[in-house]
């Protein structure tokens, strides 16, 4: 092949790889730059790190790669034989301590600016009493859970309170592996650990925000996630009374058996287990509390902390999938 055809032939392969790179970013949410958009304080200061960050290590590219290609284009062979040695170029004291002290500025100033940031960050802002509420998260494989303040549940769909601070307690159940609780527009990423807790805040307008799992967590992970319902304060407590009051109720079972049940089950075909329909274990409640506090053969003990009014809440739903069900 013509030495002008092969660099056609790069050149295009390589505006086409960026084009492609570049149409992927766009097509992304915020242009494909941020994780998200940011909702509550602490996500601000996140995003504003991530900025500084990416300006910095942005220019740095640019100079070190330009630099790189005009080496590569000054100094190359051209016309002189491969036996040849090629100039040599002896080092320079003045660059040689440019390139030294330079990083070490770049490094202090975003380290400045991230130190400078983080209380923003960690510490949630003064608020009464009244104004603030505590939920904890529990990451289980293969789904979330949260507890409330009075003791409500529920799976796979946290309810907070809109425009004041929610502090979240993060911990882990599964000592088999780890999850790592992340809402893209509310913050950062914290580990759901067993036997630590960890602890974040947000405060956010009313509106639904998608939670993930960020922490490869064995099989289903990409099942791994949750909404975060941001409602008014009233309608907050509203549904901690309404789920409290009615701890074993057919509501709690569907999120259950939807975020617990179903991420390995299906009712009518196997999937990742076997098929639940017509399963007489669907309507005993002494024999789930078994499977679900000790788990089988090849199934965790996906309810080993549940209470008892959970597990009867299942069962309150699932008994009409049960071996002589009516309906």
């Amino acid at each position: 092949m013509p030495l002008g055809v092969r660099r056609t032939a790069f050149a295009t392969l390589g505006t086409t790889l960026v084009a492609l790179a570049a149409s992927a970013a766009a097509y992304a949410g915020n242009g494909g730059f941020l994780p998200g958009q940011a909702h509550s304080p602490n996500a601000h200061r996140i995003d504003n790190a991530f900025i500084v960050v990416s300006i910095f290590t942005g220019v740095i590219f640019v100079i070190v790669e330009g630099a790189l290609i005009a080496f590569i284009v000054k100094y190359r062979r051209g016309k002189r034989p491969r036996t040849a040695e090629g100039p040599q170029i002896h080092g320079s004291t003045r660059l040689e301590v440019l390139w030294t002290v330079v990083p070490v500025v770049i490094l202090a100033l975003i380290g400045a600016f991230v130190f400078w940031e983080l209380p923003g960050i960690a510490d949630a802002p003064k608020a009464a009493a009244a104004d603030e509420t505590t939920i904890q998260v529990e990451g289980h494989q293969f789904y979330w859970l949260f507890r409330y303040p009075n003791g409500a549940v529920s799976i796979n769909r946290m309810v907070a309170p809109a425009d004041q601070v929610v502090h979240e307690r993060i911990i882990g159940l599964d000592w088999e592996v780890n999850h790592s609780w992340w809402v893209p527009d509310l913050g950062g990423k914290y580990d759901s650990i067993p036997g630590k807790v960890n602890k974040t805040w947000f405060k956010a307008p009313a509106g639904d925000y998608v939670a993930r799992c960020a922490e490869l967590c064995g099989i289903q992970h990409a099942l791994m996630d949750a909404t975060v319902q941001v409602v008014p304060r009233a309608q907050y407590d509203s549904f901690i009374q309404q789920r409290s009051a009615n701890a074993n109720g057919v509501n709690l079972g569907h999120e259950e058996f939807q975020g617990a049940c179903q991420s390995c089950h299906r009712l009518d075909h196997s999937y990742i287990g076997p098929a639940l329909g017509g399963n007489p274990l669907l309507g005993d409640v002494k024999g789930l509390t078994t499977l679900l506090r000790n788990g089988g053969v090849q199934m965790p003990a996906v309810g080993k902390n549940w209470t008892d009014a959970q597990i009867q809440a299942l069962v309150a739903y699932t008994k009409q999938y049960a071996k002589g069900a009516g309906g």
